[in-house]
């Protein structure tokens, strides 16, 4: 199992950036999907996660600016971050959950049982 991310760079507040995950390895149609984010010295957050069945799931934070997606026939997966702020400045990481998975809607957020992660790709916004 491999996870790829990339696109990630630096921008200026205000900016976009898509990022990218190839998986390979495993069933990734069948998988559950996530994109999550850490910044120095603070704890992984979740952004946004989407199942087998393409139901999607942010964590209410992340609403409106971010935009979670994926092409099952390039088994890759997308975030479209918009309006960026310096404070999204983060290693971004794709992760998968491989069948049967489920992603739970909690309040505000989502969990699953990723079980995959990538390498991370990392994004920075500074003016």
């Amino acid at each position: 199992v491999q996870l790829v991310e990339s696109g990630g760079g630096s921008v200026q507040p205000g900016g976009s950036l898509s990022l990218s995950c190839t998986g390979s390895g495993f069933d990734f149609g069948g998988s559950c999907m996530g994109w999550f984010r850490q910044a120095p010295g603070k704890e992984r957050e979740k952004v946004a996660a989407i199942d087998s069945d393409g139901r999607i799931t942010y964590t209410d934070s992340f609403k409106g600016r971010f935009t979670i997606s994926k092409d099952n026939a390039k088994n890759t997966l997308y975030l479209q971050m918009n309006s960026l702020k310096p404070e999204d400045t983060a290693m971004y990481e794709c992760a998968a959950e491989t069948p049967p998975c489920t992603v739970v809607v909690t309040g505000g957020s989502y969990d699953a049982d990723f079980e995959f992660w990538g390498q991370g790709t990392q994004v920075t916004v500074s003016s």
